[in-house]
C-alpha cells in the first residue's frame, strides 16, 4: 500500500463534549477533496504503542489532541521525540510514540502537535461552540500548511515555529 507523505492523527473522546476536537479534526481532514489527497489519517480514543509502527512509513506526522488549558484557539507546533518514554494502559504520549518510532523503526518522521483549546469535558453534551470555532480556524491554518508544502511560511518551515 502506498503511503501519502503525511498522516494526521486525531485522538480524543468524542462522548465528551470538547475533547472531541481531535477526532473531528480528523474526519474533516478525511473529508476534504484537497487535504486527503494528501494526507492520510487516523483516529483512535487514544494514542498506542502499535501507532509507532504507522507512524515509520510516514515523512509528516501531525498529532491532533484537545487542550483543556493551552493556547487559544489553537497551538501548533514542533514536537520531538522524548528522551523518556513513559506511558500507562490508558495513555502514551506523542512524544513517547515518536522515541518508540525511532528506537523499534529507526525512523524519525517530523512532527507536530496541533493543541486545539476546548472548554468543556462532560459526558454526552455537544461540543463546545467556542470550542467548534477553534476547531474551524485550526482548519483553515492546516489547509494553508499543508498548501504551502507542510511549511508555516518560507522563513518558518526548519523551525517549527507557533503560528496562528
Amino acid at each position: 500500500m502506498k503511503h501519502k507523505r503525511c498522516i494526521v492523527i486525531g485522538y480524543g473522546n468524542p462522548g465528551r463534549q470538547d475533547d472531541a476536537l481531535g477526532i473531528e479534526f480528523a474526519l474533516r481532514v478525511e473529508k476534504d477533496k484537497h487535504l486527503s489527497m494528501l494526507c492520510d489519517v487516523h483516529y483512535d480514543y487514544q494514542l498506542n504503542i502499535e501507532d509507532s509502527l504507522t507512524i515509520s512509513e510516514y515523512e509528516i506526522v501531525v498529532f491532533v489532541d484537545a487542550s483543556l488549558d493551552g493556547e487559544q484557539p489553537f497551538a501548533f507546533e514542533r514536537i520531538s521525540p522524548s528522551l523518556k518514554i513513559s506511558f500507562t494502559t490508558h495513555s502514551l504520549s506523542a512524544e513517547s510514540l515518536l522515541a518508540l518510532c525511532e528506537e523499534l523503526y529507526r525512523k524519525s518522521p517530523i512532527a507536530y502537535m496541533l493543541a486545539i483549546r476546548g472548554y468543556e469535558w462532560n459526558l454526552g453534551s455537544e461540543m463546545t461552540s467556542e470550542a467548534a470555532e477553534n476547531l474551524l480556524k485550526a482548519f483553515r491554518y492546516f489547509n494553508r500548511f499543508v498548501s504551502n508544502g507542510f511549511c508555516e511560511s518560507e522563513v518558518t518551515c526548519s523551525r517549527g515555529v507557533l503560528f496562528h
